[in-house]
């Protein structure tokens, strides 16, 4: 968080004090001895202790909570209320996690009181959260702003283009079909090959931006060219923008970091969104512009993406079972607002 983020509240830290009691903080993950999970797995804790007093049974100092995706079912008991009532008994919880885990806190029944007054309407809470919560350091909100002034400040309008493919892609297909995209669902205006525009038709026009962010730069130079090489059918101008290409994720590097927030925050000032399926930068950017995203998924023959119902980010790797008895249940089922991603069928994300 140092270097990323301000503090949330005046006199608070997002860093632990060094006196902090729990030492070993870099080294805690699955293999941690306190694990919540397999505390429940080998019968050393059970959630039926949730009244135990400190007279009755020493507690650990404090329990890890693996909430990251390759958690196991044991883990997952921490989405039931006799788990959370267990958890309140211990002085430190230290949770790691990779998901966005609300829409399960939400089915906690201890919680839906409290969930409802803070939430009103629910597709808000990762905006709310996120504006709230996550205001960025001035060397990351310096990047934003002397970004945002230099290429897109003057643009009639802001298409943001978020691309992270998960595997090996043919690039001109990839970059294809994300312009197809675009150009089907009125996004970006469509070429026009066969006769350039007149330039006294676009010299006064304001540019339609297009800001791709992207770990490669391939498919920024695709779009721009088409869009450098092609006058548009509607006699609009079209500029292209990639802030950075890494070409590799640095997880720990600061300066990579820095980019990369810098580029969520620059997506969100966008007037509409593409998105790669299942990644949380796009995920973020749109909770925090308050933008239903289209997606890159297809969901028939006819068409090329499918715009998301809500701006709410998707819990991807959700508990499969119901907490009392401990049986398969499909949680997207349960409730009228939570439901199934667009972009990930075993995944849930709250709705309207």
């Amino acid at each position: 968080m140092n270097g990323l983020f301000c503090e949330p509240f005046p006199n608070t830290t997002w860093l632990l004090p060094s006196r902090f009691p729990i030492t070993h903080m870099a080294s805690i993950f699955d293999t941690d001895p306190n694990r919540y999970g397999n505390l429940l797995r080998d019968k050393i804790l059970s959630n039926d202790m949730n009244m135990i007093t400190n007279a009755s049974i020493p507690l650990p100092d404090y329990l890890y909570l693996h909430l990251v995706h390759n958690n196991n079912d044991y883990d997952r008991m921490f989405y039931c209320e006799d788990g959370q009532l267990l958890l309140r008994q211990f002085p430190w919880l230290l949770l790691r996690s990779n998901q966005y885990f609300v829409p399960a806190l939400f089915l906690i029944p201890m919680f839906e009181q409290e969930l409802s007054l803070l939430f009103p309407e629910r597709t808000t809470v990762f905006h709310l959260l996120g504006r709230y919560l996550f205001h960025p350091s001035n060397a990351v909100w310096g990047h934003v702003t002397r970004y945002y002034q230099a290429y897109l400040a003057n643009a009639e309008e802001i298409l943001g283009v978020q691309i992270r493919p998960f595997a090996e892609v043919d690039l001109d297909r990839h970059s294809s079909y994300i312009m197809n995209c675009a150009i089907s669902k009125n996004l970006l205006p469509s070429l026009d090959t066969k006769d350039a525009a007149a330039l006294s038709d676009i010299i006064r026009v304001k540019p339609k931006a297009v800001l791709v962010t992207s770990l490669k730069s391939e498919y920024f130079e695709r779009i721009r060219d088409a869009y450098y090489r092609n006058a548009t059918a509607t006699g609009e101008v079209v500029s292209v923008y990639q802030p950075s290409h890494e070409e590799k994720q640095f997880t720990e590097k600061l300066d990579h970091n820095v980019k990369a927030l810098a580029e969520i925050y620059l997506l969100s000032l966008s007037d509409s969104l593409i998105t790669s399926q299942y990644s949380t930068f796009g995920y973020v950017a749109q909770g925090l512009g308050g933008i239903r995203p289209w997606l890159l998924v297809r969901p028939d023959d006819e068409n090329l993406c499918l715009q998301s119902s809500t701006m709410e980010p998707c819990f991807h790797f959700p508990p499969s079972f119901e907490c009392k008895s401990r049986k398969e249940m499909d949680l997207g089922s349960v409730v009228p607002y939570l439901r199934h991603c667009e972009d990930k069928a075993d995944g849930i994300k709250l709705f309207y």
